[in-house]
């Protein structure tokens, strides 16, 4: 760990930002029920959906401070209900996920209980490896919990202003989400920005100015890890990925994660942002899985966190939050643009290898403004 405390004070090391951005994984790191509408699209638009309701229980009492200093490997950090809506075959569908704190000697990162109400049976799982891809996602196992720091050796390699990520098609004019209470909203797809309305820090022409910093995996941490490195566009201010490129290791890119933010925990001040939407691109299969939340904060009673987060809880097939529908992506006419490649960017340290004929559906979409198959 850095000499200086968290948060830190600038001016920041590369180190200090990358342990900054680990507290905005896809999940909060908070008390929270997350509903979460999952869909992933192949390169021939078929389209897969599902809805997950999600109570999320994050353990230390003193949150993120306590998280990086006092908590001890093999401890857990966090836990996650996920309880599945739709589709119908799905209803029902539980996993328990279990995050640890993990060092050199303590790698497991995840325990992970599986319950299907046809088997009215609790199995445990094993442990996936890191780089694992969820069943019809573009996201790996890491992409999903988020990655640690400190296994990473930071490097800052300048700034850049990004002024769009998830991009919505020409077709798509409004989303419906949920305010902090949990009631439905429509926001206009014009009115919806990369920090959320009140984010402070925009440029006059709408941008968010950005360090840009590459993480190459540590050799002693994280032996033969499946990715080169990883570079992360991180806003100035509180330091939220806005997009990560991940890269093979040949050094070739291959997916690109694009976020859109929300303060949806203002308590916290800057450090309160959560994933509003995301957009993971895998590019060699030409496979995307966009993301869109509704984050309802939580207190979670003593009573609460014994009772709801164990493995015993599922067979009750309890949804501690009514099944809610927000904004959908239906059909492949909705589903987001394929993010910016910007070959122009960073040159040196970014190596790009686009097929042809992915780069004609590439230049198919923009010329269109939605996805072409």
């Amino acid at each position: 760990m850095p000499a200086e405390k968290f948060p830190f004070a600038p001016p920041y090391t590369a180190e200090e930002m990358g342990l900054r951005s680990m507290e905005f994984p896809h999940s909060p790191f908070w008390n929270c029920t997350l509903i979460d509408i999952g869909v992933t699209i192949t390169h021939t638009g078929f389209l897969d959906q599902r809805v997950s309701i999600i109570p999320i229980l994050y353990l230390p009492e003193q949150g993120f401070l306590e998280h990086l200093y006092h908590s001890k490997p093999g401890q857990d950090l966090y836990r996650w209900l996920s309880q599945s809506v739709s589709p119908p075959e799905r209803y029902g569908n539980q996993t328990l996920f279990i995050g640890y704190r993990t060092d050199q000697g303590f790698t497991t990162k995840l325990d992970m209980f599986a319950y299907t109400p046809a088997l009215r049976r609790i199995r445990r799982q094993p442990q996936p490896r890191r780089e694992d891809r969820l069943p019809n996602s573009a996201q790996t196992i890491d992409d999903l919990i988020g990655r640690d720091a400190w296994e990473f050796a930071w490097r800052i390699l300048g700034t850049d202003t990004l002024y769009d990520t998830v991009r919505f098609p020409v077709t798509h004019h409004s989303a419906v989400l949920t305010d902090e209470k949990g009631a439905y909203i429509e926001v206009p797809a014009s009115e919806i920005k990369l920090m959320g309305k009140d984010y402070p820090a925009y440029t006059p022409d709408g941008g968010v100015p950005c360090y840009v910093v590459e993480a190459v995996p540590k050799k002693e941490w994280v032996p033969d890890y499946y990715l080169s490195k990883l570079i992360y566009w991180l806003d100035k201010r509180s330091f939220f990925p806005l997009r990560i490129e991940a890269y093979d290791r040949t050094g070739k890119l291959a997916s690109i994660n694009t976020r859109i933010a929300t303060r949806a925990n203002p308590q916290l001040g800057e450090r309160g942002y959560a994933v509003l939407f995301d957009l993971w691109w895998d590019i060699p299969l030409d496979l995307m899985t966009a993301s869109i939340h509704g984050i309802i904060r939580e207190e979670w009673s003593e009573q609460d966190k014994q009772l709801f987060f164990s493995p015993g809880f599922m067979r009750r097939e309890w949804f501690l939050q009514p099944p809610k529908s927000l904004m959908g992506l239906n059909s492949p006419d909705e589903f987001y643009l394929r993010p910016r490649l910007d070959v122009e960017k960073f040159p040196q340290d970014r190596k790009l290898d686009i097929p042809p004929e992915l780069a004609a559906r590439i230049a198919a979409q923009e010329r269109e403004g939605k996805l072409v198959f």
